[in-house]
């Protein structure tokens, strides 16, 4: 009996330290969380580049403190301009641990982007519109090694969700082959 009320006790103080529905997650459960929404495909750019190399991908983890890699990492110099990939709010731009990170609530759904390590140039409350330059790329950083990256997160309340999905096909993959003119070639 003690054992049980010591438990709940444990349970309650976390609860209260994390927030109920995290708790609860974290508590109940040795696996994943369990299935969200569908990610809508509104991204229109890529956060870095045009078509930047993947260095690391989406790794979801088992359970909510377990390991795994929350977001993509995506190759980038230091001092190349880190773009919105969708339109939002800017609900953080400053400093964490020492690293620069710009996060921007996505407009019209539950969503949230994050970006770092980068230096904004935006403001907390700014709109900013897909493509947007919202801050450069930092120097340094053992995030990506040697390599000079930009970590891209994407949010569903407290759930880490594949930053991926926001890009439509047509952005994320190369697509298809287009034929174009050839100009001056006698036709045969």
């Amino acid at each position: 009996m003690r054992r049980a009320m010591r438990w709940m006790g444990a349970a309650t103080a976390l609860s209260l330290a994390l927030g109920a529905t995290a708790a609860r997650a974290w508590v109940g459960t040795d696996g994943p969380p369990p299935p969200a929404a569908p990610v809508p495909a509104i991204g229109r750019a890529w956060p870095v580049g045009v078509r930047p190399p993947v260095l690391r991908g989406w790794e979801p983890p088992a359970t909510v403190y377990g390991p795994g890699h929350r977001g993509v990492d995506v190759g980038a110099s230091a001092g190349e301009p880190v773009r919105a990939v969708a339109a939002g709010r800017v609900s953080y731009a400053g400093r964490v641990a020492g690293r620069g990170v710009v996060s921007v609530a996505l407009a019209g759904t539950d969503l949230r982007t994050t970006y770092e390590p980068v230096t904004a140039t935006v403001q907390k409350g700014e709109v900013v519109a897909a493509g947007e330059v919202v801050g450069t790329v930092e120097p340094g950083g053992a995030h990506c090694g040697a390599r000079s990256c930009v970590h891209w997160g994407l949010l569903r309340g407290d759930v880490y969700v594949d930053p991926l999905l926001l890009l439509p096909p047509w952005l994320r993959d190369r697509g298809p082959s287009r034929l174009l003119p050839v100009w001056g070639v006698p036709l045969p």
